[in-house]
């Protein structure tokens, strides 16, 4: 959101702690996406070291598990991950890729028995060839059947308790890719290939997902993504957030119960002429929508709105006007174009297959760049 957003990390941070501490829950789960980004700032790597002592402070006796997401770095994740195991924190930045290897697997267990955690990062199918294979051409297969060949190698007990730790695009029965609203935060892939269908996770009591950044569940109260603890775009504004708390009983009995998070500051958009705007002065992320009729004076307008709303994230205009803000207060611009389509307006006779060629491109060069 182009903000320094440290202090309210720790506030969202310290909440989730106290609902830890007040809770004393067997296991802790982390989804995906530790980091924003594969090479993350020594300033945000320290921030969620500090969260890490925070929640085995709260809950000492609680198992942590974590996986890597698209925005993480695997390898680096996945760093002391057999000498972490020991002191109960389960971070996992790798899938297996050898045949010999199998997703990594935490038991715990209580007067109903076993519960499993099966714990899967992100997956790229090209990571996962040596295990998967390849199709009847000899590619890579596709994300669907990547995580489908991995999951169904798996010895899953069906007459004990399974949990699925994923972070993944899954899809409901029967959904198309582009129903699912997606978040402005969100790494999406051309031509949604990153897709999974939701029948995978079938063999498990409950799947706790990341990757989508609202909180959604897939076609089933059991499958859930949690959605991200802070509003991270304008998309995600006055979005509802929280942590999900699952009871386990004995096999087939899981009630959910969403623990709200406050932020510090809320993501607002404000909508209406300036002086109407002007009125809902606040401390909060505000994206201010202005519906004036009539040109205003911009570095005015702009001055005004800064000591209204100190976290003052843009202005844009509602109506057609004749004048351009967005070229002298650099806000309000519109969204910019698909890559993909520009470059098939670029080269208008490339065949499908070229397509699908264009298409690995751009999504491992946008992988590359979160």
């Amino acid at each position: 959101m182009g903000r320094d957003l440290r202090e309210d990390q720790e506030y969202i941070f310290d909440e989730i702690a106290e609902y830890a501490g007040r809770y004393e829950p067997d296991a802790i789960v982390i989804a995906g996406d530790i980091y924003d980004k594969s090479i993350p700032s020594a300033e945000a790597v320290d921030l969620f070291d500090r969260f890490v002592q925070s929640l085995t402070a709260a809950a000492p006796s609680a198992e942590l598990m974590m996986i890597s997401g698209n925005h993480d770095s695997g390898p680096r994740v996945n760093v002391f991950r057999s000498v972490l195991r020991r002191q109960k924190i389960h971070m996992i930045g790798m899938p297996p890729v050898n045949p010999e290897e199998t997703i990594e697997k935490v038991t715990l267990a209580d007067e109903f028995g076993p519960v499993h955690f099966y714990l899967l990062p992100f997956v790229r199918p090209s990571m996962v060839r040596e295990i998967t294979g390849s199709d009847e051409n000899g590619n890579a297969l596709s994300y669907d059947a990547a995580i489908h060949r991995m999951i169904e190698r798996e010895r899953v007990n069906s007459d004990e308790r399974n949990v699925l730790v994923s972070h993944q695009f899954y899809l409901p029965a029967g959904t198309d890719a582009s129903q699912i609203e997606r978040m402005d935060s969100e790494i999406r892939t051309v031509g949604n290939i990153d897709e999974v269908r939701a029948d995978v996770l079938d063999p498990f009591d409950y799947a706790a997902l990341g990757h989508i950044h609202k909180p959604m569940k897939v076609g089933d109260e059991r499958f859930r993504y949690c959605g991200t603890p802070l509003a991270c775009s304008v998309s995600e504004a006055e979005q509802p957030k929280g942590v999900i708390m699952v009871d386990m009983a004995q096999k087939g009995e899981i009630t959910t119960t969403v623990l709200p998070l406050k932020p510090l500051r809320s993501v607002r958009v404000i909508r209406g002429t300036l002086e109407e705007v002007l009125k809902e002065t606040c401390g909060d992320y505000v994206s201010v929508r202005l519906t004036d009729k009539v040109d205003l004076d911009v570095l005015d307008m702009q001055e005004r709105l800064r000591e209204a709303f100190p976290g003052l994230l843009e202005i844009r205009r509602e109506v057609v006007r004749a004048a351009d803000y967005s070229a002298e207060a650099g806000e309000g611009r519109e969204e910019a174009p698909d890559p993909f389509d520009l470059c098939c307006d670029f080269l208008p006779d490339l065949t499908e297959e070229e397509k699908k060629i264009l298409q690995d491109v751009i999504n491992q060069v946008q992988e590359v760049q979160a």
